[in-house]
């Protein structure tokens, strides 16, 4: 145990900061307002369960803010005020449409996966792979195109392309690879996803905690768009994966593994993951599943102008660009997302039912399996968000940014959150939850440290900006790399891989593209060096890394 602290303490150096004196700052609560997500990071770590580090953190929390405001004997009522705080954050008008978006998400993909709609889409696409090179173009392919869930990605990709991998003579480890760092990067970057809800609740409370934070930065779904010129992880991994499959190169345990199902056949594996779908035989289309995802995206893309035009108008004296920033600036994505996924699930379901798939209580049987599917995710959610109203009422990140005032540059923050989250997504094994543990410290800290450091508005929001991609992309890499990630797991099972094989194969890749994000991406962003420079020069570095350190698998 004392080994593991010292680990802990070194891992998060620029957290233990905290233990400053507290005549350094002038908060009223001092050090005492890291002590909630220092401890709920502490536990994850040696836990690896999120929701119980959250309410220890939560409880923490409670107990200080009653403490020092009425005394000892207001502590033991804290256990009481959990319930409480758990409550309002339900309520919120922007917290309810995450959850009602994230779970009509999820019974539109549920539906849409029973129905046969994406497995016939996906051997649609299958169907003209004859090589091994095509066979994974193929596959990756899918993998970007079922952009809309990291799980839906991985169980219906490594499921239906199995077969045809096989009869290419390409490794296990090689599809759980192209499944895995295909699901979440896509899922995580693309506009409308399962993943976006949470990622804008949690910006969203992040601008609430800076003073005039939505005047001064923007809305929630405007600073998520603008920080994807920083989303340098997620891009890259699809690249490098790119430039690995169309050179036909291999390096390290993944080489090995490659070069072993070339040469040998590969066996047919009795084991099975499960149904994606129940469809009878004939009747699987891929418009039942075409049809709904491109009714979400165009209502989402619709209700946003729909919502921006209402607010803002448009100005004759403003360019077409700016007047089409100034729509997207000012619409209301919580209304256009919930639109949306309630307009996609309604088709999913009327296309279901109107095609004589299912009857009416089956389809919507399915799309209550979807729904039941995201309870963990909403159940993260809600106690993120009652641990960031306390972090908020305990001016977490007012103390941070104080703390750090001179010590630690606005240039460099970035860098080190991405690396900060990686690890603890890597211990935790888990993205979603390494957001929620993340983001309501580190935007309102890096915003703070931006205004101390007196950085003119277009370089704070430039920083801030990075911040918010910072902590998605190192989640995503802490998660690739962790043998514990739920999408890691699930990814081995739908491939049918060992699924040590699949993370000893793996790491090497996804630190490889972890090392170069930071390296030529995050930091130089960091430093003002914008996305049209960092990014070319991150897809040259990974380009001469296959095409030198990789060696031939076989001939295409």
């Amino acid at each position: 145990m004392r080994k593991f602290l010292t680990a802990s303490a070194f891992l998060f150096s620029p957290l233990l900061l905290l233990a400053a004196p507290e005549s350094t700052v002038e908060v009223s609560f001092g050090w005492l307002s890291v002590i909630p997500p220092l401890i709920t990071i502490v536990l994850a770590l040696i836990f690896r369960e999120v929701i119980f580090s959250l309410l220890i953190g939560i409880f923490s929390g409670i107990l200080i803010l009653n403490w020092t405001s009425g005394g000892i004997q207001e502590a033991p009522g804290a256990l009481l005020d959990i319930p409480i705080l758990i409550r309002t954050a339900l309520v919120d008008k922007d917290h309810i449409s995450v959850i009602l978006f994230t779970l009509m998400i999820g019974a539109m993909v549920s539906v849409i996966s029973k129905n046969g709609g994406m497995m016939a889409l996906v051997r649609h696409i299958a169907a003209r792979a004859n090589s091994a090179r095509s066979a994974q173009l193929a596959t990756w392919l899918l993998g970007i195109a079922i952009f809309f869930d990291d799980y839906a990605n991985t169980l219906i990709v490594g499921k239906t392309m199995r077969p045809l991998m096989d009869r290419m003579k390409i490794s296990r480890e090689k599809l759980s690879y192209i499944v895995d760092s295909t699901a979440a990067p896509v899922a995580s970057v693309a506009f409308i996803t399962t993943w976006i809800g949470a990622e804008i609740g949690y910006i969203n409370d992040g601008l609430d905690a800076i003073t005039n934070g939505r005047e001064i930065i923007g809305n929630a779904y405007t600073v998520f768009l603008m920080s994807l010129q920083h989303a340098f992880y997620p891009v890259l991994t699809l690249v490098f994966m790119f430039f690995l499959i169309w050179k036909n190169r291999d390096f390290g345990p993944m080489l090995l593994a490659e070069r072993k199902a070339r040469e040998q056949e590969v066996s047919d594996f009795a084991a099975e993951v499960g149904d994606v779908d129940e469809v009878p035989t004939g009747k699987e289309h891929a418009r039942n599943a075409l049809i709904p995802i491109f009714t979400l995206l165009l209502v989402a893309i619709g209700g946003i102008a729909f919502t921006g035009y209402l607010e803002h108008g448009w100005k004759p004296t403003l360019s077409v660009l700016k007047n089409i920033s100034a729509i997207v600036g000012n619409a209301d994505a919580y209304v256009a997302l919930i639109w949306a996924s309630f307009c996609g699930c309604l088709v999913a379901v009327l296309m279901t039912v109107g095609g004589k798939i299912f009857d009416i209580p089956k389809t919507v049987e399915y799309a209550l399996d979807g729904i039941k599917l995201m309870l963990p995710a909403i159940a993260i959610l809600t106690l993120a968000w009652t641990l960031s109203s306390i972090t908020g009422e305990l001016k977490t990140g007012k103390y941070l940014a104080q703390l750090v005032d001179g010590s630690i540059s606005p240039y460099v923050l970035p860098s080190l959150v991405f690396i900060l989250s990686g690890l603890i997504a890597f211990s935790t094994g888990t993205s979603w939850g390494t957001m929620s543990i993340l983001y309501p410290i580190v935007l309102t800290t890096s915003w703070g440290l931006c205004m101390k450091s007196g950085l003119d508005h277009d370089s704070a929001i430039f920083i801030f900006t990075n911040v918010v991609s910072a902590v998605l992309a190192g989640a995503v890499l802490g998660d690739h790399c962790s043998p514990i990630s739920d999408t890691t797991i699930l990814s081995s099972l739908a491939s049918d891989c060992d699924h040590i094989s699949h993370v000893r194969t793996q790491l090497p890749y996804a630190l490889t593209v972890g090392g170069v994000s930071v390296m030529l991406g995050t930091l130089p962003a960091g430093f003002g060096v914008p996305w049209f420079i960092t990014f070319p020069m991150s897809m040259i570095a990974l380009y001469l890394i296959v095409s030198y350190l990789g060696k031939m698998v076989s001939k295409a």
